[in-house]
């Protein structure tokens, strides 16, 4: 019987100790979909550090590219210090810029940001068009 409990209390031991882990940052703003520029200021704003973990394209600056991810987490502070727990937000970012097309890189047809794209290009074209047809020509 002591056998038992010795061993069931060695077993709670070890979860508890294997099972800890790192705590998460909590209350992440979802900032998914947002250019970075904006997502900093919500990051910010909500006490966190923002850390760019990831880059997919290089068509566009930083500030211009859209949130595609984002992972909270907490990094120790370093042993023996009095230092602080810092909070911090990864952020995945997709740099590229419109439509995918066979010339160039972009947001797939089939996504929501390529419908986007697309039906801004030929919002864009048509009013382009509609203006040169409404100069008069010399």
């Amino acid at each position: 019987m002591r056998n038992l409990i010795a061993g069931t209390a060695l077993a709670a031991a070890a979860v508890a100790l294997f099972g800890a882990g790192v705590a998460q940052a909590g209350s992440a703003p979802d900032v998914v979909g947002q250019k970075y520029s904006d997502a900093q200021t919500a990051i910010s704003g909500a006490g966190l550090t923002p850390v760019v973990s990831t880059v997919v394209g290089d068509r566009q600056s930083w500030p211009d590219c859209q949130v595609t991810n984002t992972v909270a987490r907490t990094v120790p502070p370093p042993e023996n210090s009095s230092g602080s727990a810092t909070q911090q937000l990864l952020v995945s970012l997709n740099c590229d810029s419109g439509e995918a097309s066979a010339k160039t890189p972009g947001f797939s047809a089939g996504s929501p940001e390529g419908r986007a794209a697309a039906a801004a290009a030929s919002s864009s074209a048509a009013a382009a068009s509609a203006s040169a047809a409404a100069s008069p020509t010399s």
